[in-house]
């Protein structure tokens, strides 16, 4: 823009600021603060919708047609059903694309209701908490397809409060969240095969790197995920060590199991047990036992830059707690899917292109 057109703005924007001061409020000015308020107010009102509805005819093309009135982050805006179609408007939406992803960053990390206070202290736009509801369940989000080749993933399970009828107990149930490592996460309510198709929809390589703890759910999820000689599915380190620690006894002991696992060394680490029994030792030479072909040298796979840990995944579940487990959050089993989706697309950075 050169500064002829510059010097232009700035006399019609002076000529509209003296028009907007006249029709203000003496009273709701005197902070700057109540002059931020009272401007967007008013620009919203009476300015950015006839700048928005100069743009649209003169980038659509178009005048004529039915009209419907959009609310945007310029105002309400009136649009043809032909200019809606060339501006890629979904049909009969009574909000703009913008106003609309502001909605869903918004309520993907807070109730709709907050969202919905916060949208307005943001914007200076209103959307209900109902219509905010609403707007979450009519859209299609979608799991991306990666072009980047997946090298590590975990997966773990987290729980989601379904509601009850007043009085009736809590029900709790688990949803299962997956990460690959780097690139996306998702999560998935009662559809284990879901995610299984999700992710061997990927590029993945050889070796994957699938990093669990020892519950046999995730373990028989990561079965049918690529093949088994694809797979390198290693028992996540701090849960290994976790266990270790639950037997107690002699810590030079302990050290010495600990050091033979950090090398990868199984049968090492059960010699030191040989001399004792005690149920606690029997309970953790059955875990190792069972996931010995997933205990891995920790030491090299940690000096290569390899994974030994699930704390992505557990990161993952966190997060997405912090969206269904708000206070006092419960929700209905058919909701609770599209609700996943939608925290999962905002973790993933959907809203932010």
């Amino acid at each position: 823009m050169d500064a002829e057109k510059r010097r232009q703005i700035q006399a019609h924007a002076r000529a509209i600021a003296a028009l907007l001061y006249e029709g203000s409020d003496p009273e709701e000015i005197q902070t700057l603060s109540g002059i931020e308020k009272t401007v967007r107010h008013q620009l919203l009102e009476h300015v950015s919708p006839e700048v928005g509805k100069f743009f649209i005819q003169n980038s659509s093309g178009s005048q004529g047609g039915r009209k419907r009135t959009v609310k945007s982050l310029l105002g309400r805006l009136s649009l043809s059903e032909p200019q809606a179609q060339k501006l890629e408007v979904k049909a009969h939406s009574r909000w703009s694309p913008e106003l609309e992803k502001c909605c869903l960053l918004l309520s993907a990390n807070s109730s709709y209701e907050r969202a919905a206070q916060d949208l307005e202290v943001l914007t200076g736009m209103t959307v209900s908490a109902s219509s905010q509801q609403r707007l979450v369940h009519r859209q299609k989000f979608e799991l991306p397809q990666l072009e980047e080749t997946v090298a590590e993933m975990s997966l773990d399970g987290g729980k989601v409060r379904l509601r009850t009828a007043v009085g009736d107990p809590c029900i709790w149930r688990d949803y299962k969240a997956v990460n690959l490592h780097g690139a996306s996460v998702g999560a998935f309510f009662e559809d284990n095969e879901g995610l299984v198709n999700w992710v061997n929809q990927q590029p993945l390589a050889t070796p994957l790197i699938c990093l669990g703890d020892g519950h046999d759910g995730i373990w028989n999820l990561f079965a049918d995920i690529g093949d088994t000689t694809q797979r390198q599915e290693v028992l996540d380190w701090y849960h290994l060590t976790e266990n270790l620690g639950k037997v107690g006894g002699s810590q030079q002991r302990l050290d010495a199991v600990e050091a033979c696992l950090w090398r990868g060394d199984v049968e090492g680490s059960l010699a030191q047990f040989e001399d004792w029994s005690h149920p606690r030792v029997t309970k953790l030479v059955a875990y190792v036992q069972k996931h010995r072909h997933r205990i891995v040298n920790y030491s090299y796979y940690q000096c290569e830059g390899i994974s030994i840990g699930s704390g992505a995944i557990e990161s993952t579940v966190k997060q997405i707690g912090r969206r269904l487990k708000i206070s006092g959050a419960q929700w209905e089993r058919q909701n609770v899917p599209q609700v996943l989706k939608q925290r999962c697309a905002y973790l993933n950075g959907d809203f932010y292109a």
